[in-house]
């Protein structure tokens, strides 16, 4: 059975959440969700997110992917956490699939594996990941090596196919 881990946290953008979360369930996945603390967070719109991991449990275990759903504020909490940014590099550097959506960009930026590489995040973003040397790109699904990015909760379905074929 395929492993995957959502590394989220308060303020979540809820689509962001839920969608890939059942998606990757109904593909057979079993689905971590980690927040810092292990205890219940609220998204943007008010859906409970309940974890199966705090963050030091996260660090621990071995995941086949990734995934990281946006939420500005959300994500301006979790880019602080150094146990995330290392284990998003760490992952990169083992060679798992990342896959990120909206601002979650700014997770890919902390750990610094997007220099050189095709990326989306959200369009406020595009000076940010154009800074950290990556190559913004505006499309339903971005492929750069084992990173899979979008822009917008509007090209879920795209991205989350992309994702899923990734890790096959």
């Amino acid at each position: 059975m395929k492993k995957a881990v959502i590394i989220t946290g308060k303020l979540v953008q809820d689509h962001e959440f839920i969608y890939p979360y059942y998606r990757l369930k109904e593909e057979g996945y079993e689905v971590d969700v980690a927040v810092n603390d292990g205890k219940e967070v609220n998204g943007q719109i008010g859906t409970r997110i309940i974890p199966t991991l705090d963050f030091d449990s996260m660090i621990k275990r071995d995941f086949d992917l990734i995934l990281l759903p946006g939420g500005a504020k959300c994500m301006e909490y979790l880019r602080q956490d150094k146990r995330v940014i290392d284990f998003i590099a760490k992952s990169h550097a083992n060679g798992k699939v990342i896959s990120s959506i909206c601002h979650a960009a700014q997770l890919l930026i902390s750990a610094k594996i997007v220099k050189g590489r095709k990326i989306s995040g959200y369009y406020s973003l595009k000076d940010d990941i154009e800074n950290a040397g990556a190559i913004y790109t505006d499309e339903p699904a971005v492929i750069d090596s084992r990173i899979i990015t979008t822009a917008h909760y509007k090209d879920l379905g795209p991205w989350m196919r992309a994702t899923i074929n990734a890790v096959s």
